[in-house]
Formats: structure tokens, sequence, C-alpha cells
């Protein structure tokens, strides 16, 4: 078996991109998308039909409508390909807003409901701020599943874990990237002792010890190596680029994290008890994670608008 065939024995793959032909070809589980994929994926000639009907049929609703028709748009086309789940992400500018949060995330599940898709099949994707738990807490108890995104340390993982969400994404490669500049860590640096693969593997064994059902996908890997190091993680979702060398290495890829249901041998890592002060001090404390947590919804903001920019185009045209 090739590298990705072996890990697909331990751990559910997830595409990492919101390109349908990469999807084919390495037949995930589930995919992933955000602004940032969407964007890239909507600018290529064969994607562009989706952004002109969204526009064209929604052209009534304004911007934001048909950014978010988009969005489903490009769910329902993977969900065609993949037989689990796909993960739709709310506007990143409404992370500090939870009300705000809750209404886009019913608002992406009506559409998908709307179109015949059983909410089961979909995450909604949401930063890991605390008003961004809040909203998932609320929408979880509605029976709508969220995806966490951008966890960058163990406290976030706690609290959505708390909070009842389906599933985290811990970003293993903005760890490493922000240890790369701040610490001079060596950038082709791989394996358990990458400070990205480690933060995975203390939340991993913290949901072990403490029996919480969330999820743990690992995300935003920058080399092999660091996929290797999380084989056995309940998820990883891997962008094409790297799933493409997975397929194509023969060599040996065991698994790295025991089964769930496996009792661990280390001693467990003591509960975390987190009201909003002192998970806001905590994360206040971390300079990784506050810097890559703020930069990441920076980031999907900048996207976010883009993608608005162009469906305003769409709409003047």
């Amino acid at each position: 078996m090739n590298q990705l065939e072996q890990l697909k024995r331990y751990t559910t793959v997830v595409a990492d991109t919101g390109d349908f032909q990469s999807i084919k070809a390495f037949a995930p589980q589930d995919a992933t998308t955000n602004p940032t994929l969407i964007l890239k994926a909507v600018r290529k000639d064969e994607y562009r039909p989706l952004l002109e009907r969204a526009a064209r049929d929604h052209a009534h609703a304004g911007a934001d409508a048909v950014v978010d028709h988009l969005l489903v748009a490009f769910g329902l086309e993977i969900l065609k390909l993949v037989p689990g789940r796909v993960s739709t992400e709310v506007d990143a500018r409404l992370s500090f807003d939870t009300r705000a949060s809750i209404d886009k995330g019913r608002a992406l599940i009506a559409l998908y409901q709307a179109a015949g898709v059983a909410r089961e099949r979909v995450l909604i994707k949401i930063a890991a701020t605390w008003e961004g738990i809040a909203a998932a807490r609320a929408l979880e108890r509605e029976g709508i599943r969220c995806n966490m995104t951008l966890v960058f340390g163990l406290e976030q993982a706690v609290v959505c874990a708390e909070a009842g969400a389906q599933l985290i994404s811990p970003f293993v490669g903005r760890i490493h990237d922000w240890h790369v500049k701040a610490d001079g860590l060596a950038a082709t640096g791989t394996g358990t002792d990458d400070p990205g693969v480690r933060s995975v593997r203390r939340i991993y064994d913290y949901y072990r010890a403490h029996g919480h059902a969330t999820e743990v996908m690992g995300a935003s890997f920058r080399n092999v190596g660091q996929i290797a190091a999380l084989a056995g993680c309940d998820l990883l979702t891997i962008g094409p680029d790297l799933l493409a060398l997975l397929a194509a290495s023969a060599a040996p890829l065991p698994r790295q994290l025991a089964p769930r249901g496996e009792q661990s041998r280390e001693r467990a890592p003591p509960r975390l008890n987190l009201d909003q002060a002192r998970f806001r001090l905590a994360l206040n404390g971390d300079a990784m994670a506050s810097e890559k947590l703020g930069e990441g919804i920076r980031a999907f903001c900048v996207d976010a608008a883009l993608l608005d920019s162009m469906a305003v185009e769409r709409l003047l045209a």
C-alpha cells in the first residue's frame, strides 16, 4: 500500500481544498473549505460559473447572500464526490459576534437543507474565539454540527470540547511557522519533535484522558513528516500537494497515536477549568496562539472581503 492508503487505515483522511479534481483523485472521506480556498478556486475558469450562477440567481438579495450561495454551491458539488461531510466557514468578520455567527450558521444550514442535504453532512466552521465557541455551543444544541477552526492551543481545545463542538482543527503548520520565525526552528523540521505535532498530540491525549467526544482533525501541514507523526489522529485534513506525495510513496507509515478507546499508560493531564476570564488570560499568555489566531482571522477577513468584491462585480456586470 502507498502511504495514503496506509494512513486511511488509522485516520479519516480529509481533503483540504475547493478543487473538485483533487478530491476525485484522492478519494477522501470528507473535505474542508475556507474563504482562501474558495477564492483560489473561483478565480479559475472552470469554477467561475458557480459565482456567475449565484450572482444571477440571487441578484435581488445582495452580495452577502451571493457569497453564501457560492459557498454552499461549492459544498454541494463536493458532497457529490465525498461520502462524508463538507465544512463550510462562517464569515471570519463575525469571529467576535456570537449572535451573528449563530445566525450565519443557521442560514448556511438552511441553504443546504433547501438543496436536499441533511445537516449531518455539513460542518459549520467557526473561529475558536470565546464568542465563536459560544456560537458553536448554541448551534450544537440545535443539531447543527460545528468545526472549530484556528485552534492553536490546549485551552481553545478544552473550551471547544466542553461546548460540545463536533470537531476541532488544530493548525499544525501555522504553529510550526511561528516557531521557525520566533525560535529559529529548522523550517524542514518534522516528526514528533515538531511543535505543531506536539500541540495536536497534547490535545488528543487530553481528550482521551477526560472522555471528550469532540473529534480532533490536524490541519495546515507543511510536510509529510508532520502527517506521519499524527497517524491515528481522528482526522487529518491535507492539501492536494501532500496527498500526492503520500500517494506516491510506499514507505512504511505506522500508527503513532493510540485509539481513542485505549487507556493511556501515561499520567493523565490535569483537567482545566476555564471560564471566560481564565480562557482569555491563558490565550493572551500564549504568544504563539494569540498571534496566530489574530493573524488567521485577519487573513480570512481579507479573503472574505475579496469574495464580496467579486460578487459585487458580478452583480454589476
